[in-house]
Formats: C-alpha cells, sequence, structure tokens
C-alpha cells in the first residue's frame, strides 16, 4: 500500500451541531495524518469550482445551497491507503445505510446531510487536496 493524500469536508450540518472535534478525532484514530486544516465559509463560486463534476446533476444547485450555508472544516489528510480508509470511515452516503461506528452514522441525518465529504479516488483526493491546500500541490 502507498501513502497517500485525501481531503475530508466536515459540512456545515456537522460544523453546526459541534461535531467537528469528535469527527477529527475518529479520522485520528483512524491512524489518518491531518497535514492541513482550516475552517472557511464557501462561496458559490468555490463550491461550484469544486463541485462542478456534478454540474449537471439535478441536485446540483441544492448541494451548492447547503455546502455555502455556513462554515465547513476542510482538511489535507495522509496515511497508507489513506483514499480507501477515509471513505471505510465515512460509511455509506445515506446514515440511514451506513455502518455503525461511522461518522456519517453518527453524525448525519439524511442523504443530504451526511455530515462529511471524502475523495473518491487517489486521483481526486490529489486534486481535491490541492483545491484547497495549493501548498500540497503533488508533482
Amino acid at each position: 500500500m502507498a501513502v497517500e493524500r485525501t481531503l475530508s469536508i466536515i459540512k456545515p450540518d456537522a460544523v453546526e451541531q459541534n461535531n467537528i472535534g469528535n469527527i477529527l478525532a475518529m479520522i485520528q484514530a483512524a491512524g489518518l495524518e491531518v497535514l492541513g486544516l482550516r475552517m472557511l465559509h464557501l462561496s458559490r463560486a468555490q463550491a461550484e469550482g469544486f463541485y462542478e463534476v456534478h454540474k449537471d446533476r439535478p441536485f446540483f444547485g441544492e448541494l451548492v445551497e447547503f455546502m455555502t450555508r455556513g462554515p465547513v472544516v476542510v482538511s489535507a489528510l495522509a496515511g497508507e491507503d489513506a483514499v480507501a480508509r477515509h471513505r471505510t470511515l465515512m460509511g455509506a452516503t445515506d446514515p440511514a445505510e451506513a455502518d455503525e461506528g461511522t461518522i456519517r452514522k453518527a453524525y448525519g441525518t439524511d442523504i443530504g446531510k451526511n455530515a462529511c465529504h471524502g475523495s473518491d479516488s487517489v486521483e481526486n483526493g490529489k486534486a481535491e487536496v490541492t483545491y484547497f491546500f495549493p501548498e500540497y500541490l503533488l508533482k
């Protein structure tokens, strides 16, 4: 297994519910290293740019509205097989279908308000990390 980088976003719903520390603790307990961390309030342009891959999907507008409604916490994570490990830790997109012990089961409320985002591939992990942390650009 190779050391990878992946992006984590603690979404507005989890920030509003004061679960930042709980989620970060789960990430660190899973053995993922936090390389960079910042709280920000995404602008419409940032959210649209980040989720551009979904721009033709019917939920795009709702997703952008949700992600810009309040602060988020973005973090660059690293570790062996980090993408898959973080996705397993997050759990299924729908918290009702997520396994016990996952972030979404513990802190998500529904498929739209599911507490967190994580990169879905090694390639996207690199791109997403550099979207928010250009200083970690991998060559």
